[in-house]
């Protein structure tokens, strides 16, 4: 495994490209979010690009469970200041790196709104060759989700075929709308029987936002209910790694086509971003470096 050192000497040997940064969230728990942050990194890793998948489910994390890693560092250490957050890294699958969080640290989800800021701060000083960031939030409306989903480029909220998902997910829409300026949102139908049931709960979704919301909302695409994507989380592995010519895999896959074809950001919007500097060196801007140990005190 490279050492942070040769990390850094590729990155500043290479061109310094904006980072797509992608935050993935739902409304409520238990509609495959994590499910969807890890296959959608795995898949964008198929596609060629060097990528980052980051847990802020800050309390109860699990991607590196889903993909079967044991961390010796976690973002838990980084806040008691027992390493750095370039300790952190894990390698994953086919290259894929994994920045991950705590599970059972209460405390973690007690963090100032000033610290999550922070946190997105750090990440200038985290110099790796990245093309895209795949961040998996926690469910619901905290203010770490918002900031974390304020500070990436695109935002895709996970929705199943529950009356109580979309509800929560339209809240989290609206909240992202009005308290965060969030504009613009990704919907994913996962879970679904078939594609049309997976269209119909968008426009469900994009009526009711349409109507009382300044957000545009896009429709990603469905994910179905999928027998292999069950196995392949029992085997705690990328179910486009695991199985990948089953139904949930070729999704997957259509998903990250899509994501790549996003157009690629020109400079920063305004306010917290994560990789600001690399968003500001491609917009012409000049930006003060944030010290790794102050971004997260």
């Amino acid at each position: 495994m490279p050492s942070p050192a040769d990390l850094n000497a590729s990155a500043s040997n290479s061109a310094r490209a904006p980072v797509r940064v992608i935050a993935v969230a739902s409304g409520k728990g238990g509609v495959g979010k994590t499910s969807v942050s890890v296959n959608l990194a795995m898949a964008l890793v198929h596609a060629g690009q060097r990528t980052l998948l980051l847990d802020t489910d800050l309390g109860l994390a699990n991607v590196d469970v889903m993909l079967g890693l044991s961390p010796q560092f976690t973002l838990a250490d980084v806040f008691a200041g027992r390493c750095e957050l370039q300790d952190t890294l894990l390698e994953g699958p086919r290259g894929l790196w994994v920045v991950p969080a705590a599970s059972g640290k209460r405390h973690m989800t007690e963090l100032l709104p000033q610290q999550h800021i922070g946190l997105v701060h750090a990440f200038c000083q985290l110099d790796l060759p990245l093309d895209a960031m795949v961040v998996d939030n926690a469910a619901g409306i905290s203010d770490s989700v918002l900031t974390f989903c304020q500070a990436a480029q695109d935002v895709i909220v996970v929705v199943c075929d529950e009356p109580a998902s979309v509800t929560d997910a339209y809240a989290l829409i609206k909240v992202l709308s009005r308290e965060r300026g969030v504009t613009r949102v990704q919907v994913l139908a996962n879970q679904v029987n078939n594609a049309i049931e997976g269209k119909q709960l968008f426009e469900k979704l994009e009526r009711v936002s349409a109507r009382f919301l300044d957000v545009t909302l896009h429709y990603l695409g469905a994910v179905p209910r999928d027998e292999w994507l069950r196995r392949a989380i029992q085997r705690q592995e990328a179910v486009v790694e695991a199985f990948p010519g089953c139904p949930s895999a070729l999704a997957f896959r259509d998903i990250a086509r899509r994501a790549n074809s996003w157009q690629s950001p020109a400079g920063p919007r305004g306010g917290v971003e994560f990789f600001m500097e690399r968003l500001v060196a491609h917009g012409g801007a000049a930006h003060a470096n944030d010290p790794l140990r102050s971004a997260v005190a």
